[in-house]
């Protein structure tokens, strides 16, 4: 990796300080020129386009771990990990057109807003500190921890100086400009992504020797999305049942991915913006997947398959083109980690900090916000560093497939609240606090008590976390369905005065399922 190092030239540099003078301009317009005078950092003054809205949902979604995965697992087993994105349009659909109509028409800034309006403020306690405990540690902590091991393997700088400076410049943008800020430098930033990462895939289609060189030269299961359901990485059964759980949570009811939509001018703008992740999205095949194929052609017999993407990088891109990797690095580690501060500062300082300053004016509200930005910052580097202190990387893996157990309470009590109106305040508290303590006891016991790769009696990770979403969903109909005192508590959502989804929100959904169905039909039952 440190070959990348290497050959880094004054050109390189050049590139580098030229985009962050760029994106320091971009963030400055965003932040100071044309703000309302009553904005804060939260909502964009509930200005944000579809693109903007698009491109940030993406950006917040595309991390360095993530862009890296994606090419490994191609390097694997081909084109099955477009299933996460690809399938992922389902749930996008459920955003566009269930929630968020929902969520606009509350005028709500966070979703433990949305769930107090519903349940009371006991539920939106619960919710409020859930959510800060997943953004600081999901989001912050490991987002940064994966940003600072690339940089470190990179440049061959210490941690604590990787992701230092990786926090300082992302914070940087949301202390500044908040949502509005990080929204407008997204869109360049994911637009410098595209052209970085097609790029790159080109480079490695004309090493191979074009592109009827490369298909003859993969393996033809590599083609397939669907895999049987006895594969041990990802069998079709946990595909289909598992990941819709850790979607509903992720696209619907996560505060850094929903908060662009709440965020939008209009739902209208909103919904679109959700569309455009969705076109996004397809892009997923030749941008992250296709680089790992290329590289398992070109380069076979790599021990480590996390290192296909670099490995590409660094042997195809021509000295001086080297400092636009770093740049893309940098993009989508701001993308979201910004998203993520603006998200943290957002929940405190709308569920905690007003709930006890009612009265608190703009100015208080802008100076809480960036007091927890400067926190958070403080907190990310501090866990970064201490989880690369104690176990290194593998560390990292393991407490993502931890918070994975978190999903299914999140996605239980939300589609509930949603498709049924007889759920009870006393259902949601459960599932959110003993329903969600139950699905990390099952994941300390799959990861630590009787680790997976001892006991093979365990279902596939996904699958359990079905599982896990079954009990949860049956417990949560039992709890309503004898709980009368909460039934006649509970008002029912009114759903009358919903806003309308336009004709081109339509449009844009079918032409892309379309497109979807067409992608499933298109790369499966190769052999």
């Amino acid at each position: 990796m440190n070959e990348l190092y290497d050959k880094l030239q004054l050109v390189d540099g050049l590139i580098v300080a030229g985009y962050l003078l760029l994106l320091m301009i971009i963030g400055y317009r965003a932040s100071f020129v044309g703000r309302k005078k009553d904005e804060t950092l939260f909502m964009a003054g509930r200005s944000l386009n579809w693109y903007n809205i698009g491109f940030n949902m993406w950006g917040t979604n595309v991390g360095p771990s993530s862009l890296l995965a994606f090419a490994s697992i191609g390097y694997a087993t081909g084109i099955v990990a477009g299933n996460f994105e690809w399938y992922a349009f389902l749930f996008l659909c459920l955003l566009a057109l269930v929630f968020a109509p929902r969520y606009i028409a509350a005028k709500v800034s966070t979703m433990p807003e949305y769930m107090g309006q519903r349940y009371g403020e006991g539920t939106r306690n619960i919710l409020a500190w859930y959510a800060l405990v997943k953004i600081l540690v999901s989001w912050l902590s490991l987002g940064l921890f994966s940003g600072g091991v690339l940089v470190r393997q990179i440049l061959g700088i210490p941690m604590w100086q990787s992701v230092t400076v990786l926090v300082a410049f992302a914070g940087l943008f949301t202390f500044a400009g908040g949502l509005r800020a990080i929204a407008r430098v997204n869109v360049f930033q994911m637009l410098l992504l595209i052209a970085v990462s097609l790029t790159l895939s080109w480079l490695g289609i004309r090493e191979v020797g074009g592109f009827q060189a490369f298909l003859s030269k993969v393996p033809p299961h590599y083609w397939n999305l669907v895999r049987p359901a006895d594969d041990p990485s990802y069998p079709w059964t946990a595909m289909l049942l598992g990941y819709p759980v850790s979607a509903i949570a992720f696209f619907c009811t996560d505060q850094a991915m929903v908060q662009s939509v709440l965020g939008a001018r209009n739902l209208e703008q909103g919904q679109l913006g959700i569309g455009f992740i969705g076109w996004l999205k397809v892009l997923a095949l030749p941008l992250f997947i296709l680089p790992g194929i290329l590289c398992f052609v070109l380069y076979p017999g790599l021990e480590n398959t996390d290192l296909a993407y670099m490995t590409m990088v660094t042997n195809l891109f021509p000295p001086g083109m080297t400092g636009l990797v770093i740049v893309v690095l940098i993009a989508v580690l701001v993308g979201t980690i910004g998203s993520s501060l603006n998200a943290l500062s957002t929940v405190y300082t709308t569920d905690i900090y007003l709930k006890s300053n009612p009265q608190a004016t703009t100015e208080d509200q802008i100076r809480v916000g960036r007091i927890s930005i400067a926190i958070g910052c403080l907190f990310a580097i501090g866990m970064a560093v201490a989880i690369d202190n104690i176990r290194g990387q593998n560390l990292f893996n393991i407490f993502q497939a931890v918070l994975g157990f978190l999903a299914p309470s999140l996605s239980v009590t939300f589609l509930l609240a949603v498709f049924w109106k007889r759920t009870t305040r006393r259902t949601v508290n459960a599932i959110l606090s003993w329903g969600s303590a139950f699905s990390l006891l099952v994941g300390i016991l799959y990861l630590w008590v009787f680790p997976a790769d001892r006991y093979p009696q365990w279902p596939h990770f996904l699958m359990l976390s079905f599982w896990i979403f079954a009990i949860l969903m049956i417990s949560a109909i039992f709890i309503t369905l004898t709980d009368r005192k909460g039934r006649e508590e509970t008002a029912p959502e009114e759903t009358g005065n919903l806003p309308a989804t336009s004709r081109i929100v339509k449009i844009s959904f079918t032409l892309l399922a379309i497109i979807i169905l067409a992608l499933y039909l298109f790369f499966n039952g190769h052999t």
